[in-house]
């Protein structure tokens, strides 16, 4: 239906549709025997011969532009995976033009058209694609099979329908209306294109940066991070596949800088949809109001930018659950979620019972390549990370405040390994305390027991962040205390857990202070951002005279 202009009419003109109710995708186990084991292992061992070259997509065309830049396995750097067209400012000037072009059908077609090509994106997703999927992102960003599930098969397929389940409700939203009127509010999509730039480390956010906003009826320019790249053209295509039209989501790898001054510099930006660093979303902050007065709109701007995310545990703690709370939230996929634990605050007395099992179970983690199941963790992203953590790991050696317990070992001869390491600090508000690192590298300071209230106030004040956090207690009295304290300190709070695994439609995820701007991915939160409301009144017996009743 290229070209076509779409009229509500053409879409069950007597129905009201009514969307399938989502559900959470189930996460496969990936055991020894299951059909999906096998799956997995004979698409990665099929991926990784292979050596694809990844286009740009600008209104449905592959541009081969012959700048190229390798892909590789973080966890085998000699192993190139693919290689990836770069664009140029040109390229996405030719990206805007073609979102442009595309708004003007794809923001009138029936909300209800845009959906399905969503739910069908899930349902590919989550049946023939998923093996596809869950190898890219195994082989190009080094995850596990556990973590490659958990976020490229089960959070994406969750961001698709739910968002859908979310925008149902959102159009459903409407006003009262007075006796002789019809008030409306019309869900507009924004006057413009959304510039969407997305991290290397979810494959999930990949795919919903640019689908939430083209949901609502938005174009979309997509930059995705090179270091993603294999995973991010599985999900484009995947779109494609499921009947998305050309332009309304265009596809343009390629350098951050130059790209995102390009896309600055059109007065018809009309939003960033970003995940990212902190330092990167002030710059687009700072540059935006620079121009503010060239843009036909004010465009929104909503960001995830990361974090310095805690556990805070009490006397009453479980012990075991401490433990496994501080290796699953600090060392899953490396430490390179944003939500990771990089902060814990122990008591004394329950620091001298865990502390020999913790370091015990830090130091035993099985690391290695992520085709080989058994390994708990795969390497860190690039070069730059594990020269970042190398340096890192080696001044806190020779800090006197610090104490390096476990790990504190970096092999870069086959891939970029950083092994988990634990540090314990005799300074809360110590550079470890305060920084994001984006590794496997957890720093704990211990706590006299009698000092709760006072700690809870040192992680309150410690990190300019507001991301992610978790207090592990069970005495009620300690949980209500740090729910108080603890308020504005992170935007998704966990009480006796770790401080990841936020799922779509139950835990909203987003934080404040340096965190972003805290709009709810995974909620209608989200999707308002990307709608314009126009309210809309219909009187339906116009008044004849201008005279009021008291004028009589």
């Amino acid at each position: 239906m290229r070209g076509a202009c779409y009229d509500r009419a053409m879409f069950l003109p007597a129905a009201r549709p009514v969307v399938p109710r989502p559900v959470n995708e189930p996460v496969l186990s990936y055991a020894t025997g299951t059909p999906e084991r096998g799956a997995l292992l004979a698409t990665l061992n099929a991926m990784a011969r292979e050596q694809p070259e990844i286009p740009l997509v600008i209104n449905g065309e592959r541009i081969h532009t012959g700048r190229l830049v390798e892909v590789r396995m973080p966890h085998a750097h000699g192993h190139v995976l693919a290689t990836c067209h770069q664009a140029d400012a040109a390229d996405l000037v030719r990206a805007a033009d073609a979102a442009r072009a595309a708004w003007h059908d794809w923001s009138r077609t029936p909300w209800e058209a845009r959906a399905a090509i969503f739910l069908r994106a899930a349902e590919l997703l989550a049946g023939p694609r998923r093996a596809e999927i869950c190898a890219a992102t195994m082989l190009g960003q080094s995850k596990t099979a556990h973590q490659a599930e958990i976020d490229a098969a089960c959070e994406l397929a969750d961001f698709l329908r739910w968002n859908v389940h979310f925008a149902a409700r959102l159009y459903a939203e409407q006003p009262e209306s007075g006796p002789g009127m019809w008030n409306a509010v019309d869900y507009r999509p924004l006057e413009g294109f959304v510039l969407a730039v997305s991290p290397f480390n979810f494959t999930a956010i990949g795919g919903n940066l640019p689908a939430a906003p083209a949901l609502m009826g938005n174009t979309v320019v997509w930059k995705p991070s090179p270091a993603a790249a294999l995973s991010n053209w599985a999900v484009m295509r995947l779109l494609e596949e499921a009947g998305l039209p050309p332009g309304v989501i265009n596809f343009v790898p390629g350098p951050a800088e130059e790209l995102a001054g390009a896309a600055l510099a059109r007065p018809d930006l009309a939003a960033v949809h970003f995940t990212g660093s902190t330092d990167v979303f002030r710059w687009f902050w700072r540059s935006i109001g620079e121009r503010i007065a060239t843009y036909r709109t004010y465009p929104r701007l909503v960001g995830e930018t990361g974090g310095k995310d805690f556990i805070v545990a009490h006397t009453s703690a479980d012990p075991k659950a401490v433990v496994t709370a501080i290796v699953r939230g600090g060392f899953e996929y490396q430490g390179q979620k944003c939500s990771a634990a990089s902060r814990v605050y122990l008591p004394e007395s329950l620091f001298a019972k865990i502390s020999a099992e913790l370091i015990e179970t830090t130091d035993g983690i099985a690391m290695g390549d992520v085709r080989d199941l058994h390994n708990f963790m795969g390497a860190v992203i690039d070069e730059r990370a594990f020269l970042r953590h190398d340096a890192v790991i080696g001044a806190a050696k020779s800090d006197s405040r610090l104490r390096v317990l476990a790990g504190g070992h970096c092999d870069r001869s086959e891939g970029w390994f950083v092994r988990p390491t634990l540090i314990r600090t005799k300074d809360p508000r110590h550079d470890l305390m305060q920084r994001e690192l984006f590794g496997p590298v957890v720093t704990m300071f211990v706590y006299p027991d009698s000092e709760w209230e006072q700690t809870l106030r040192v992680c309150d004040e410690t990190s300019p962040y507001g991301l992610t956090g978790a207090v592990l207690a069970n005495d009620r009295r300690a949980v209500l205390r740090a729910h108080e304290v603890l308020r504005h300190a992170a935007g998704n709070f966990y009480v006796n857990d770790k401080p990841t695994g936020a799922v779509v439609g139950q835990q909203p995820f987003g934080g404040g202070r340096a965190s972003g701007t805290n709009d709810k991915s995974g909620s209608m939160l989200n999707l308002i951002r990307w709608v314009s409301p126009r309210t809309v009144k219909e009187t339906l017996s116009p008044a004849l005279d201008y005279r009021y009743p008291f004028m009589k």
